[in-house]
């Protein structure tokens, strides 16, 4: 397991190791700078071969050190190195200071300057301007020149240390620049900003170095909410958890870890016993509950069933109306049907208590949705855990009182638009310009949403942000070597909100659930591959849960 970290989380390891004597500031920056030069030529082994030319752009505070560093290595190995300084040599901090007179004993220190200043030749361009530590805006003039050195020079071989400058390492927003780089070198984490927003598309591919800090420095700040069974363990970065850690807003202060999903959890019953403990039947596995749309308009739910059948529910049951029946049953098999006509016919059905997980709203309609909303919400003297997906959200935003009908056995899964709907001012906060760091993240907005709404938000996108109200919360990233953009189809949402009920209807927790039922989504579609349909997904399981050994 490995955790990905906030600005202020690697400040306070940093911090805590040096303060325990276990490191110095100085050795910390002199292993980070080794490791920057040794990224980049495990990244293009050709450059190792003969010198280069190399432009260095420092910045005011630590990252511009390490810098220094790289620069000293580089030009040791031979190379012709640049050095840039944008700020002032007399306040730097004091490590940075060192490695910066260090540096002056090999060459020179020119000022980072407006563009007649900015050679753009060199084969290498190392971006050690601001990396994690970026609080403040940056002034018009920085913003220019950087514009400028940036078209100038490409993002062929371009590194960024820690982070592209610019890039806000808690959220990954544009922090009034549009800087990208070709290899992101990393220290004892990944930051959570790498994984969100516009992080993977600026940091192009992330290298994590380990510059020796402590494990045990870890435990005082990140409180873990996972843990992986090593004899299990499947994947590297298969999903990513957050915590709340008593952060304080500026702070921004989630922490997040990489984890594998554990494939022997996949089919725990639904009665809560151990898989073997006693003969099991259909309904010891759970049975869910889809409403469906109208005639024209089913097969969103037809599409959510067999997810829900495919992950694992004993049985999965369509509720249908009237007009919808002989075109649901001319094209389900496995799947139970229901006439329901009304609220009053739903009611009836959800009188059957096995019925143990419920979804509403793919091919709902609006009007549909609305009516029946307030008998599932309700659910009797237990409301039933529900997944509450596409015209179920609208319906709720729409109504505040149905909001109002939210437990914390829902879990809501909107895309953008829908989050805008549900909670317009979150969202809007979340559209505001970022100009400093930490800024308002994705995480922050589902957290809040989560805390608001009083169950598991999962917000979709390549970054899919899922939170509960106590403030846990997971990023299921779609970005990197997880990257499916095939993904991106007609009917994946009902898919996934398929495969939701069903882990909820096998015993799974909500928030459990949406986060493997994400994993899940994503893995289906990377097996298969680009071509993919919706309807591919639930058929692609079975070779997935081969893969984990299910």
């Amino acid at each position: 397991m490995s955790e990905v970290l906030t600005a202020a989380q690697m400040r306070a390891i940093e911090a805590a190791a040096i303060a325990s004597g276990a490191v110095t500031g100085l050795e910390l920056m002199e292993r980070a700078g080794a490791g920057v030069v040794a990224a980049v030529l495990e990244e293009w082994p050709e450059m190792a071969l003969t010198s280069q030319r190399a432009v260095v752009l420092c910045g005011p505070g630590n990252n511009g050190g390490d810098g220094f560093v790289v620069a000293r290595l580089l030009a040791a190995r031979g190379w012709a190195v640049e050095v840039y300084l944008y700020g002032d040599a007399g306040k730097l901090p004091p490590d940075a200071r060192v490695n910066y007179e260090r540096w002056c004993e090999v060459g020179e220190v020119k000022r980072f300057l407006m563009r007649g200043f900015w050679p753009p030749n060199a084969e290498v361009v190392v971006d050690a301007l601001f990396g994690i530590g970026l609080k403040r805006p940056i002034p018009a003039d920085t913003r220019a020149a950087f514009s400028y050195q940036q078209k100038t020079s490409g993002t062929e071989r371009r590194v960024a240390i820690d982070m592209p400058s610019g890039l806000c390492s808690d959220s990954g927003r544009p922090l009034g620049l549009s800087g990208k780089a070709a290899l992101t070198v990393t220290f004892h984490r990944a930051k959570v900003g790498q994984f969100l927003a516009s992080g993977p598309s600026m940091c192009g591919k992330i290298v994590v170095v380990d510059i020796g800090l402590p494990i045990a420095t870890l435990s005082p700040i990140i409180k873990v909410m996972g843990h992986v069974n090593e004899a299990h363990h499947v994947q590297q970065a298969l999903q990513v958890y957050a915590t709340d850690l008593e952060r304080q807003r500026a702070q921004k202060s989630v922490s997040i870890h990489l984890t594998a999903i554990n494939g022997n959890d996949l089919f725990k019953r639904a009665d809560g016993a151990e898989e073997h403990a006693r003969p099991a039947n259909k309904f010891s596995h759970g049975h869910a509950l889809i409403v469906s749309g109208d005639h024209g308009h089913a097969g969103a739910a037809r599409m959510a069933a067999r997810g829900a059948l495919r992950i694992g529910a004993g049985l999965v049951t369509v509720a249908s109306p009237l007009g919808a029946m002989a075109e649901n049953a001319a094209r389900l098999d496995a799947v139970m049907l229901r006439p329901v006509a009304d609220a009053a016919g739903l009611a009836e059905v959800l009188s059957d208590m096995r019925i143990n997980a419920l979804c509403i709203g793919p091919g709902l309609g609006v009007a549909r949705a609305a009516e029946l909303l307030a008998v599932v919400l309700r659910g009797g003297v237990e409301p039933r855990p529900t997944v509450l997906d596409a015209d179920a959200l609208t319906a709720l935003a729409q109504d505040r009182g149905l909001f109002a009908l939210l437990h914390d056995r829902c879990v809501l899964t909107p895309h953008g638009g829908e989050f805008a709907r549900l909670f317009p001012d979150i969202a809007a906060n979340l559209a505001e310009p970022a100009m400093k760091g930490p800024a308002y993240s994705k995480v922050d907005a589902t957290r809040e949403a989560a805390k608001r709404a009083g169950c598991v938000v999962l917000y979709k996108g390549a970054d899919t942000v899922i939170a509960d109200p106590t403030g846990r919360c997971a990023i299921n990233t779609a970005v990197y070597d997880r990257a499916a953009p095939w993904l991106a189809t007609a009917g994946s949402g009902d898919v996934l909100a398929g495969f939701i009920t069903g882990l909820m209807a096998r015993g799974f927790d909500p928030m459990q659930a949406a986060e493997t039922a994400a994993w899940l989504h994503v893995e289906c579609a990377r097996s298969f591959g680009p071509g993919l349909i919706a309807e591919d997904l639930p058929e692609e399981l079975p070779k997935v849960f081969r893969a984990l050994g299910v």
